[in-house]
């Protein structure tokens, strides 16, 4: 039979092809079928789910408790709106395929609630955690002065320095979990992915116990242009609110895992906490994630002319971007683990702290506003308000300055965006 044939050309188009990411998001989690052929998804509002029988209501009870696991190809039935609802199963089917090597995703109602439920589902009273700093001073809160009260070590260590890292992980007593952020917020530096998780790959761990598990906050650099999945992380978390999202205008949060069993565990804690992200934040999310590379893309262009355009300007310091590295260290981890630089940097004023408020109080496009990600263009002063909580010891060690400005760059013409800091600089 010929291959131009119609049986063949038929046949042929009923092979499945490997699909990319960008057409993934769109295509994968969703079936019209089950939302009477709307071409996109429906909100579905609803608290609670009817059961066909009181058998399928036990069995669902029996998978959300984990006393029974899902075959190969089978799905639970829903159950009530804090284990999960169809938006969140939709958007958390659709994530995944910004992550090419994750296996499942679990959607939360803020970027914190993502760390904390994982942290407290997978580390117990006694154990450490090997964290970077600077982080986002939230994390830092959350890990110095509350898992500190159940037990938990926090070991901080300067981002970017392989020895004091991997002599940290080597060293801490009954080590659950290593924290990273990079680049961390806000001095941009970078760490080691793959050099952590081999660290952690060396350990010793006892018959039967778990090995401790690496978790990146990716929030900084989003899913297009760092994979930490595939750099051998075993947990990527995202605040949502920022690229992911893209507006401003909502809280999110999102966990990616290599290994679906450490989801599983994590969603039971969810459930128990009720942290799951609601209905409608789900199905807005996930009509967001197609556009995340598109809006990421002219955001980090934007960054990269801005950046390298201010650096030298004489009432600044230094400008922190990737693409202005001079350690080599720096500019080697920049160039194996990143695609592209990124749409934030910050800058330290000659001024200090008066030159720093009198840059923002001068701003007319780039608005005063903490948070990052939007298509709009945002500064703030780390000091005073994303990291005030750090003491002044902290401050030195992470090099948050009185003078630095973190800027989140938008989707506005980088041109304009550019004028508006240098009239800023010169009034000052």
């Amino acid at each position: 039979m010929s291959p131009d044939q119609p049986e063949d050309r038929d046949r042929d188009r009923r092979v499945p092809h490997p699909l990319r990411a960008t057409t993934k998001v769109l295509t994968q989690g969703f079936d019209p079928a089950l939302s009477v052929g709307s071409a996109r998804p429906a909100v579905f509002r609803s608290s609670t789910y009817a059961f066909q029988s009181p058998e399928a209501a036990e069995h669902a009870f029996d998978i959300t408790s984990g006393r029974v696991r899902l075959k190969e190809g089978e799905s639970g039935d829903l159950i009530y709106s804090r284990f999960s609802h169809p938006n969140a199963e939709i958007l958390e089917a659709q994530v995944v395929a910004l992550e090419s090597d994750a296996a499942s995703a679990l959607a939360f109602n803020c970027g914190m609630a993502a760390i904390m439920t994982s942290i407290l589902s997978l580390l117990r009273p006694c154990q450490s955690v090997v964290y970077t700093i600077p982080i986002y001073g939230g994390t830092q809160h959350f890990v110095e002065d509350h898992l500190s009260v159940w037990g938990i070590t926090g070991i901080p260590v300067l981002a970017g320095r392989r020895d004091l890292l991997v002599s940290a992980i080597a060293r801490a007593e009954n080590l659950g979990a290593v924290l990273l952020e990079t680049p961390a917020n806000p001095t941009l530096t970078m760490t080691d992915i793959r050099e952590v998780t081999a660290a952690v790959a060396e350990l010793k761990v006892a018959p039967g116990a778990p090995r401790p598990i690496v978790m990146v906050d990716n929030t900084m650099l989003g899913p297009t242009f760092q994979h930490p999945l595939s750099l051998g992380a075993d947990l990527v978390v995202y605040s949502g609110t920022k690229y992911l999202s893209g507006f401003s205008d909502m809280l999110a949060g999102i966990l990616l895992a290599r290994d679906a069993s450490l989801t599983s565990i994590i969603a039971r804690s969810r459930s128990m906490f009720g942290t799951i992200l609601q209905p409608d934040e789900c199905w807005l999310l996930t009509g967001r994630l197609p556009t995340v590379g598109l809006r990421m893309t002219r955001a980090s262009k934007n960054a990269q002319h801005i950046a390298e355009q201010l650096a030298g300007h004489p009432k600044i310091k230094r400008v922190y971007y990737p693409t202005l590295f001079t350690d080599t260290e720096q500019k080697r981890i920049f160039a194996s683990q990143c695609d592209q630089p990124g749409a934030m940097f910050s800058i330290d004023l000659a001024g200090g702290k008066p030159a720093a408020f009198d840059f923002l109080r001068r701003l007319e496009i780039a608005m005063n506003a903490v948070s990052l990600g939007g298509v709009e263009t945002l500064a703030c002063h780390p000091k005073s308000t994303t990291h005030s909580g750090f003491t002044e010891e902290e401050f030195a060690q992470a090099g948050i300055t009185d003078g630095l400005v973190r800027v989140s760059v938008g989707i506005e013409h980088w041109r304009d965006l550019l004028a508006d800091f240098e009239r800023a600089l010169d009034a000052i």
